[in-house]
């Protein structure tokens, strides 16, 4: 792209030199005009000339400027991506740092004593009827059912 860009300034440059130098000498002005029949011919053909190249020089600018656009907007999302992971790096770090170490403790291990229960457990909580009076929510066994 910057190639073109290049190319298309030297073009334009080169014209504005011919046609400042066709326009302002008249014995330049006439040798042009007798090799494109007329005077007339002559600045028209100056005119298409210059309309192209600003066309062509306006196209190449407006490209170039929205791929540097482009490029900075990608860049600036880069940038953005490497601080959000150095602002998350940083806390870590604080927190790390933040939170007393760790110490390897040194003594006798203890296990505790393995619960048995009872039965009935004498939990309030725990509704423990005797056997011979059974619990209202639960219906007694029907007889003529098979287990």
């Amino acid at each position: 792209m910057l190639a073109l860009k290049r190319l298309v300034t030297i073009l334009v440059m080169v014209f504005l030199l011919l046609a400042l130098l066709v326009l302002l000498v008249p014995s330049v002005q006439s040798s042009f005009a007798s090799m494109a029949d007329s005077r007339e011919s002559l600045l028209f053909g100056l005119f298409v000339t210059a309309t192209v190249l600003l066309g062509l020089q306006l196209l190449t600018e407006n490209l170039d400027s929205v791929l540097l656009r482009r490029d900075v907007a990608a860049r600036e999302g880069k940038i953005n991506e490497l601080k959000a992971r150095l602002y998350d790096h940083q806390l870590d770090q604080q927190r790390t740092a933040e939170r007393p170490p760790v110490v390897p403790r040194t003594g006798v291990t203890t296990y505790p004593e393995q619960h048995q229960p009872t039965f009935p457990e004498s939990d309030p909580a725990l509704p423990n009827a005797p056997i011979d009076q059974p619990n209202s929510i639960i219906p007694p066994r029907n007889p003529n059912y098979p287990a």
